[in-house]
């Protein structure tokens, strides 16, 4: 029972305290770029261990920021712990050295420290030092050791050790004897450091005399204050058997592999002894000296004395078993001889690599310049020499690689820019294998997703868009839609669209047509008539919601397609004062004759405006025909008596359009005997009502012709002063005979006199001087109309009234009157027509007067 064993956690921090004053502060050794401190064991928790802060050159107040921590692996048990507010390393928990470091020698906790933005790795080293706070202690607490009474002086008689956790000074010291007459005892010292003792016979025994001796062996360490334990020693006298076995040597030393499996013969040991019989047989077994580890691995035969292996040895753990094994014989007073048996483990390569991800930073952006840390990675193996080296590395094709930063410690960086539109994530497999053989290695795969960055602009399916609109279409309908693309992700591949600012016809386009922002369905705002804009273009732009935004433009066209939604107009001839048009009609026509010309116009395009014409209704319809292309009236045989003075038409003009739009116009045509002066219903030229208030532009023409028309009418009142002027010097040489035909300057054209600017006359073939043409049976009295032309002209330019005497009775002038052949040209323009599908201008509408 240990006599100098403490109670009480108070007086073990006492000691603690004693030890700390003696030892002085926490020592503190750089050593190839690493802190390392010192430190006691069982100290309580709190306790001060290191300022790490100051000694590694810390800004104490972003430690937290920086997340400055301890790395250890995972269900490691965390002894220290740094306090983030002022750096002070200090013990989390108690630390016990012998729990924490089986094997002597000297106990180091290694620390891993890792702090980032930007990150930094750094290694501290803390060695526990060893407290006196274990007693020795035997294996049993009393000892019976037989000794024959023939025993020699200064026979030596091996006693069992007594085992102390602590190591160097706090371990066994030394040992004392109880005093007594017969022995005395000596301290030994293994090759180890370690202490044992053996009793030694001072004085001869005599089994009459004394058949029992008791003797107290008390261990002492050499910790201050000093612990110490006892046994008890009962020495039995026995009767002589005065020979012992003996080992073929006392020490021996054998090599084992650690992966060795149980039953493996760790070696043959061979004792002898003189004696015969009982006393000559020898008993193999375990010494009191062996440790309870070396009872668990290993194994002694009895009789043979062969060494077994039992147990799975560890290089890793221990890498010498020191065994001690005693031989006895089976004859009283037996004495038992002790010897050492060294086994030295052999490192097998059976740890493969650890990797463990000690700091991972992700998702990198794919901007992430090169070198970028993207994790710190730290690879063990528990393996020694050649089996412990470890290398690492990195698959292939994948814009990293391995750094090495301290032994076993690498940091994952990155080669090459990234680009997440090609590869969003990576899997970066890591192997980290040994220099064994054979080489074992792991495997670990880190996933590295990259995160976006608005590098990409959006981008249209299509360079521009074709939209063809019908006219007439409802408001709000939606007319086209499109599309774009971003290759990049979440807010910065989400799209709106919008229409640039713009105008068509001095309007904004925001009027015509509008669009869905997150669709890009584009609506027509208003209904599109073809017959005021046919096409017009808007820019439409795609702008995503990254920082800073990207945009695109597209142009659309579009087309507005014609409907047939415009009927034609009936320009000539038009009725007046409300009644139908008439018309006057010779009798002594001839088949063919020219009566006159429809003229319709169609604001519509394409086959909507080609137009066709019909003879829908007639009084007798063998005498009358129109033709379909051009709309001329015209005869279809001469006259008969009996046919009716008047006759009622009705003229359809039909488009091309589907369904077809028409117009009709009814005719009232007189068969004369002879044909009056005045111009017929052919030549009328007012729009009607409905068609001159259609549209802004037929207003625009009305205006236009209203100004050539003022312009016209005066020049020709100059022009004519001029040209009267010049018939009086040249009477003589006009073709009207004085009395029938002469101008008169002072004289008043009548209203009905000046119908045109257009009047087409043929002058006689070789005619080189003016001609005047005289129509005297239609005008007024006191009036005739004249056209002078000259020479180069084609077609009249002008037209002059003037005064004429009454023709005589029954007086006719072949050469004063107009030939048949000669008509007048009527065209005024209702609406702006379209020219697609019009008659060439020798079949415009126009009107022969006789």
């Amino acid at each position: 029972m240990g006599v100098g064993a403490d109670s009480g956690r108070g007086q073990l921090f006492l000691r603690s305290l004693l030890f700390l004053l003696l030892a002085g502060p926490p020592a503190r050794h750089p050593a190839r770029g690493q802190l390392r401190y010192a430190v006691p064991e069982e100290l309580e928790h709190g306790a001060f261990v290191a300022n790490l802060g100051e000694d590694l050159g810390l800004d104490v107040s972003t430690l937290s920021a920086r997340r400055f921590r301890i790395v250890s692996r995972a269900g490691a048990r965390q002894h220290l712990e740094v306090n983030l507010e002022n750096g002070i390393l200090f013990v989390n928990e108690r630390i016990d050295r012998e729990e924490v470091c089986e094997a002597g020698g000297t106990c180091l906790l290694h620390l891993q420290l890792l702090v980032e933005s930007p990150l930094e790795l750094y290694r501290v080293e803390v060695e526990v030092l060893d407290i006196n706070d274990h007693a020795p202690t035997f294996p049993w607490q009393e000892y019976v050791l037989e000794v024959a009474e023939s025993a020699v002086l200064g026979a030596r008689f091996p006693l069992e050790s007594a085992q102390d956790p602590d190591v160097g000074t706090n371990s066994v010291h030394t040992y004392r004897l109880s005093p007594n007459g017969f022995f005395s005892l000596e301290v030994q010292t293994r090759s180890d450091a370690s202490k044992f003792a053996e009793l030694v016979l001072e004085r001869a025994l005599d089994r009459e005399q004394q058949r029992v001796h008791r003797v107290l062996l008390t261990a002492l360490d050499g910790g201050v204050p000093e612990r110490s334990g006892t046994a008890h020693i009962l020495v039995t006298v026995l009767d002589a058997n005065d020979n012992v076995p003996a080992f073929d040597q006392p020490s021996y030393g054998v090599s084992l592999p650690e992966d060795a499996p149980a039953g493996t013969l760790v070696i043959q040991l061979n004792a002898t002894d003189l004696d015969e019989g009982p006393n000559g047989e020898i008993e193999y077994s375990f010494s009191g000296h062996a440790p309870p580890r070396v009872r668990e691995l290993f194994h002694v035969e009895p009789r043979s004395g062969q060494v077994l292996l039992k147990g799975r040895l560890d290089y890793e753990r221990a890498s010498l078993h020191e065994l001690y094994v005693q031989a006895k014989d089976r004859g009283p007073s037996a004495v038992a001889v002790h010897c050492r048996v060294l086994v030295h483990l052999l490192d097998v390569n059976d740890n493969a690599p650890e990797v463990t991800l000690t700091s991972v930073s992700t998702p990198v952006l794919e901007d992430a310049p090169p070198g970028t840390v993207i994790a710190v990675i730290s690879v063990l193996d528990r393996d020694s020499g050649d089996n412990g080296r470890v290398s690492c590395e990195v698959g292939p094709n994948v814009p990293f690689e391995l750094r090495s930063s301290f032994r076993n410690y690498y940091t994952l960086v990155t080669t090459q820019a990234l680009d997440r539109e090609v590869v969003p994530e990576y899997n970066v497999s890591i192997t980290a294998r040994d220099m064994g053989s054979p080489a074992l290695l792991t495997r670990s795969t880190l996933t590295v997703p990259v995160s976006d960055v608005n590098d990409n602009a959006p981008r249209f399916l299509q360079p521009s868009y074709s939209v063809y609109v019908m006219e007439n279409n409802a408001p709000g309908a939606s007319i086209c839609s499109v599309s774009a693309l971003d290759p990049d992700c979440q807010q910065n591949a989400y799209l709106s669209y919008s229409i640039a600012d713009g105008h068509i016809h001095g309007m904004p386009v925001g009027t015509y047509v509008s669009i869905n922002s997150d669709s890009g369905h584009m609506y027509a705002l208003r209904s599109l008539d073809y017959e005021q804009i046919r096409s017009f273009q808007i820019q439409v732009q795609a702008q995503d919601a990254g920082f800073p935004p990207l945009s695109a433009n597209v142009t659309v066209h579009i087309f507005v397609l014609d409907q047939n939604d415009n009927a034609p107009v009936i320009v000539s001839p038009m009725p007046r004062n409300g009644s139908v048009a008439t018309e006057l009609v010779p009798r002594s026509a001839r088949p063919g004759y020219l009566v006159g010309t429809v003229s319709a116009v169609d604001a519509d395009a394409g086959l909507n405006s080609r137009l066709s014409y019909q003879l829908l209704q007639a009084t007798d319809f063998t005498l009358f025909s129109v033709a379909p292309d051009t709309g001329e009236l015209r005869t279809l045989r001469s006259f008969l008596e009996q046919d009716a003075s008047r006759q009622q038409l009705v003229v359809q003009v039909r488009d091309g359009g589907q369904p077809a739009l028409s117009a009709t116009v009814s005719l009232l045509l007189s068969v004369v005997e002879t044909m009056p002066q005045t111009l017929s219903d052919f030549s009328e030229f007012s729009l009607p009502p409905e068609v001159s208030s259609s549209s802004p532009l037929t207003l625009y023409l009305l205006v236009s012709l209203g100004s050539i028309s003022f312009t016209f009418l005066l020049a020709i009142l100059i022009l004519t002063a001029i040209r009267c002027r010049g018939e009086r010097r040249s009477r003589q040489g006009d073709s009207c005979s004085p009395p029938r035909c002469h101008c008169c300057p002072g004289s008043r054209p009548s209203s009905d006199g000046l119908k045109t600017s257009n009047l087409t006359a043929q002058p006689p073939a070789g005619t080189t001087a003016a001609t005047c043409l005289d129509v005297p049976a239609g005008g007024p009295p006191g009036y005739c109309y004249k056209v002078c032309l000259g020479p180069e002209s084609a077609q009249s330019d002008f037209m002059f009234l003037k005064p004429c005497s009454p023709p005589r009775n029954n007086e006719k002038d072949p050469g004063k009157r107009s030939r048949p052949d000669q008509h007048l040209q009527v065209s005024k323009e209702a609406k702006q027509p379209n020219t697609d599908w019009l008659p060439p201008s020798t079949q415009r509408p126009a009107l022969k007067r006789y």
